[in-house]
């Protein structure tokens, strides 16, 4: 199969590129700033060169938008909101204009769009959409509505001849060098990645390999269609995800750290809170009942083979 990637310079897509190469699929990378063969300049906001590889292509992956690890200013909020927007715009005008349009379009979205909670899990049929909840505060609303608003951009293309998913995507946990696994691993390593605000607000995730491996899945199986969670079966509350991580470290303690302190933390980091402190139970319902075997389910085995995978990167 031809599979284009818009958005795929990053990590996530490299680690798409590279499993979808692997399996012996033809893979092109639209990027901003193209640098390899098989990558297609575009800008993530107007037609151009770009479309055609998109038309007679089988599958399209949208991965493209500013990352969220930063601070929650005007501008940067704007950047946030635009940037996944307008490219899911621009992907689906290039479908829908398509000779042959391609047969599944997977757009990226976010397990943020859930509500804050702790009390049940949410899946793609009974979760609660966040956005009201009492406990969570009102600065929490804005990642809610950049996750409904991308959503929303690709339902209202025009495309009745691509079967449309959404990623619902958790954290994905590789062992690439500044990536989220490495910066927990840091806190770990360096003894303080104890319980954040008392610990109990629980962690989605997803390793890496069975991200990439859902990708792949979810193109092969033509009945799926609509929000799918890419998360592995398992979160946890934040304390016993860290002490599984220290673990693999083998760093037996860490300081906790109080709410205020994650405040000054994040601030300092030039990121926000909320990455800390939301609760994310999400679980994939959608992918467990079409057949979808976990090669990593849960943390303990997850993190040790991250754990293995980055020394191997440091040495």
């Amino acid at each position: 199969m031809k599979i284009v990637i818009p958005g795929g310079s990053g990590a996530l897509g490299t680690l798409l590129d590279r499993s979808l190469t692997a399996a012996g699929h033809q893979v092109v990378v639209l990027s901003r700033r193209p640098a390899g063969p098989r990558q297609v300049g575009w800008d993530g906001r107007s037609p151009g060169a770009w479309t055609a590889e998109i038309d007679g292509s089988d599958a399209v992956v949208n991965l493209a938008g500013r990352s969220v690890n930063c601070r929650y200013t005007t501008e940067n909020r704007r950047a946030m909101m635009d940037s996944r927007v307008h490219s899911t715009q621009a992907v689906g005008r290039a479908i829908a204009e398509a000779r042959r349009p391609p047969a599944v379009w997977l757009q990226m979205s976010t397990a943020t769009v859930y509500a804050h909670r702790h009390d049940a899990p949410n899946d793609e049929l009974t979760g609660r959409i966040g956005g009201g909840e009492p406990d969570a505060p009102a600065s929490w609303r804005y990642s809610i509505d950049i996750a409904r608003a991308w959503e929303d951009a690709q339902a209202q293309a025009d495309t009745p001849h691509t079967r449309r998913l959404a990623l619902r995507t958790a954290v994905v946990l590789g062992p690439e060098r500044g990536g989220a696994f490495d910066s927990l691993s840091w806190l770990a390593r360096l003894g303080v990645g104890g319980p954040i605000a008392g610990g109990a607000q629980y962690v989605s995730w997803i390793h890496d390999r069975d991200f990439a491996r859902a990708v792949e899945f979810l193109i092969e199986h033509e009945e799926l269609s609509g929000p799918v969670n890419l998360a592995a079966p398992d979160p946890l509350p934040q304390r016993e995800f860290m002490r599984e991580l220290r673990a693999g470290w083998g760093m037996p303690l860490a300081l906790p750290a109080a709410r205020w302190m994650t405040e000054l933390g994040a601030f300092a980091l030039r990121s926000e809170s909320e990455l800390l402190l939301k609760s994310r139970r999400v679980v994939p319902t959608r992918l467990l009942e079409a057949g979808f075997a976990f090669a990593y389910p849960h943390w303990p085995q997850a993190a040790r083979n991250l754990v293995r995978r980055l020394r191997g990167r440091q040495r």
